[in-house]
């Protein structure tokens, strides 16, 4: 049984699809990891039959083995707590939108005056409106940038506190009450005809909204 709980970890609250919500702000974040694996060369260690000597021939038996599905997608899509707390963070970035379309016409009206001025100010007075307006844009996708990953993170927060205390108690419980040896991700199992009382997502969704129907988000930064 020492293999209930990893095989139950498979995080739904965390396999989100993030989407861009600002399009005047554009993010860039690279990540390259680079592994080099070394071969290994004579005299170096046992050989694989020497190495094989300390695993046992014990196996799991499969006539005493109970296994369950769980599909997390659905359970995702349909659980009354995560449709809720998506629905916050859609409030927050609806209002993240409104707000960023009013800055950009103001800032489109301040660039049309700007270009309008170009044949009455000196050169050295529209260099400094020309640079306080470029730093105004800047401020602005700076601030709706740390606003949007505010809300990213109250949001994953919030996630967190679903799957930790309430949907991995309730798992842990029914592989308890079923007397689980396996519990596997359903969508990547292929299930044939037959296979009775092998999926309990819809069990797993009935126990999550019995326990809990809404996680409220953290105000995030500048709401």
């Amino acid at each position: 049984m020492a293999n209930k709980t990893n095989a139950a970890q498979t995080p739904a609250t965390k396999k989100y699809v993030k989407s861009g919500i600002i399009a005047a702000i554009v993010i860039a974040i690279a990540a390259l990891g680079v592994m080099t694996v070394s071969r290994m060369h004579n005299g170096g260690g046992a050989s694989v039959q020497e190495s094989l000597d300390t695993v046992t021939v014990d196996a799991a038996n499969g006539a005493n083995l109970r296994i369950a599905v769980i599909r997390m997608d659905a359970i995702q899509g349909t659980a009354n707590a995560l449709t809720d707390l998506r629905k916050q963070k859609e409030g927050y970035e609806e209002k993240l939108r409104d707000e960023l379309t009013r800055e950009q016409k103001v800032l489109e009206k301040e660039k049309t005056e700007i270009e309008k001025s170009q044949d009455v100010l000196s050169r050295e007075a529209l260099q400094r409106r020309v640079a306080d307006y470029q730093g105004r844009v800047a401020k602005l996708q700076r601030d709706l940038t740390e606003r949007a990953q505010s809300i990213e993170m109250a949001f994953q927060k919030a996630l967190n506190e679903i799957q930790t205390k309430h949907l991995d108690p309730l798992i842990e419980g029914i592989i308890a009450k079923k007397n689980l040896s396996l519990v596997i991700d359903g969508r990547f199992a292929r299930m044939g005809a037959g296979a009775e009382n092998l999926d309990i997502t819809d069990e797993v969704i009935s126990a999550l909204n019995k326990k809990v129907s809404k996680v409220k988000m953290d105000k995030p930064m500048g709401f």
